[in-house]
């Protein structure tokens, strides 16, 4: 069996956010989506489960907290080619998401990082070292 991987992010609006990862090449699974939230197939296995905060908060007891003055969790995408990262970094900043720091080059890995429009941070990176998506 494949186990699926669901990323659960608190976003301040759905549509915005939703437009971010579609910019990106990601489709959203409809049957699992609603004016609250929206599913991300990143791949067969992977899905970003993109939550309105209210609805989000339903989900924890803790705060909540806002990605854009706190790290709850660190994110990294593969990439097939250096060509790839920058070009997905280049449809993020498009999409209304930032570059919080610059491109780093280390041995065969080569990774760029970039926020969404609620702070989410992703890297994105391609090494020879693991398997790309």
């Amino acid at each position: 069996m494949d186990r699926m991987i669901l990323v659960s992010l608190p976003v301040r609006d759905v549509a915005a956010s939703r437009a971010f990862y579609d910019g990106l090449g990601f489709p959203v699974n409809e049957m699992l989506s609603d004016e609250l939230s929206a599913c991300v197939v990143v791949s067969g296995t992977i899905c970003v489960m993109l939550l309105r905060r209210d609805r989000f908060a339903t989900c924890t007891q803790l705060p909540v907290v806002d990605a854009r003055t706190g790290t709850q969790v660190l994110l990294c995408l593969t990439a097939s080619s250096r060509a790839e990262v920058d070009a997905l970094t280049a449809h993020a900043i498009a999409g209304g998401g930032s570059e919080p720091r610059a491109p780093v080059q280390s041995g065969p890995t080569y990774a760029r990082t970039v926020a969404d429009p609620d702070g989410h941070v992703w890297e994105i990176l391609h090494t020879h070292t693991v398997p790309a998506a």
